[in-house]
Parts: C-alpha cells; sequence; structure tokens
C-alpha cells in the first residue's frame, strides 16, 4: 500500500505543487494543517517560502512545532523543503536570532550578497556529499532549483548531505536519521526533482 504523506500548510509553503507532485508518484499525500492530525501518517514533508522567523511564529502558535518534533522522534521520515528545511535546524538570523525547531543542529545565515544577485534563484548544481537513499539513482552535480537569500549550516558537517556554492558553499540537503532537508525545491526540479521526491517516499514503504 502506498504511503500516506503529510504536507504541512502552516500558510508558509508551496503546498499545492509539493501534493501535485507527491499525488503524481502514487503517494497518498494530503494537506494537514492541525497537529493532531499528523499521527495518522507515515511521512510528512514541511515545505516553505518566506522568512524564518515568521514561518517559526505560525509553526509555534498552532502547535505544530511540537508536533513536527513529535513526529522526526517517531523514526518516521520527515523531509523540509527550502524554508521548510531551514526550520529544522536550531537557529535562524533573518532580523535577528529566532529559535528553530533544533531537530538537527545547525544555523541559517544570509548568503552573501557582493557581485551576485539576490535572491539566488534558478538552477544550480548539487554535490552529494555522502551516499544516501535520498539521493538514489541522482548523479552528483544534478542541477535543482533554488530560491532564497539565506542558506544552511550544519553544526556537524555528518549532517550535510549535498552541497551547492552561491557566493559561499552551503548546505543543499541535510540528513540526521530520519529528518532530511533540501534547500531547492524538488517539485520545481523537473526529473531529478521527481527522482528524489519518489526516493523519499519510498522511505516509508
Amino acid at each position: 500500500m502506498a504511503s500516506r504523506v503529510a504536507v504541512v500548510d502552516y500558510g508558509r509553503g508551496n503546498v499545492h505543487s509539493v501534493i501535485k507532485a507527491l499525488l503524481y508518484l502514487g503517494a497518498r499525500a494530503e494537506l494537514v494543517g492541525a497537529p493532531e492530525m499528523l499521527e495518522r501518517f507515515d511521512e510528512a514533508v514541511v515545505p516553505g517560502v518566506g522568512a524564518f522567523a515568521d514561518a517559526m511564529a505560525r509553526l509555534d502558535r498552532t502547535g505544530m512545532a511540537g508536533a513536527l518534533r513529535s513526529f522526526a522522534a517517531s523514526q518516521r521520515p520527515l523531509l523540509g523543503i527550502c524554508l521548510g528545511m531551514q526550520v529544522l535546524l536550531s537557529t535562524g538570523r533573518e532580523g535577528g536570532v529566532t529559535p528553530g525547531l533544533d531537530i538537527i543542529p545547525g544555523t541559517v545565515e544570509p548568503l552573501p550578497g557582493g557581485d551576485r544577485k539576490l535572491p539566488h534563484i534558478g538552477f544550480n548544481s548539487v554535490r552529494w556529499d555522502r551516499p544516501s537513499a535520498l539521493g538514489r539513482g541522482i548523479p552528483s552535480e544534478t542541477h535543482f532549483y533554488f530560491v532564497h537569500s539565506y542558506a544552511a549550516f550544519c553544526a556537524d558537517q555528518r549532517d550535510r548531505l549535498g552541497s551547492t556554492e552561491y557566493g559561499l558553499l552551503f548546505a543543499a540537503a541535510i540528513e540526521r536519521g530520519n529528518v532530511l532537508g533540501t534547500q531547492f525545491h524538488p517539485e520545481k526540479s523537473g526529473q531529478a526533482g521527481l527522482a528524489l521526491l519518489a526516493n523519499f517516499v519510498a522511505m516509508g514503504g
């Protein structure tokens, strides 16, 4: 039977694009806005577009922050996308220091400007730093679609699954046990992105 995948809707995500991609892959994907609903699912995806502090305020206010920490502790696969990946870390430094979910130790810092345009928008290559089920069958240096001005830096480099460079090297993908994240948008990255999401869905089966 196909995995049941919760797509967390907290008002800060590209939820419909993610749902569409997961349904296309055969997952039983549903939007979830209430924290108590998460318990019904095999896997969860946290999308996100916007500011770190605002996202955390919404997750805290709805009770979803605690529910996501509990979901991660249950050893079920949890995937954060873009801002949804960033909030998995300990702190964000956008307009001051804001505590994150602190599931994976690390910080979210601004990308350097200089002669590079911000936000970082478009396809860029991702180098896998180590093997993982998430990247199975996807060659290192495959291009994925990015839209962001802040980047993730893991406290323990073993949590960095993939890297990309834009002014500096940052974590394009992270993984600690059952908790994973991508700074890029797999749902907007064509066949490579669908392959990555298919790998994630398979983790729940």
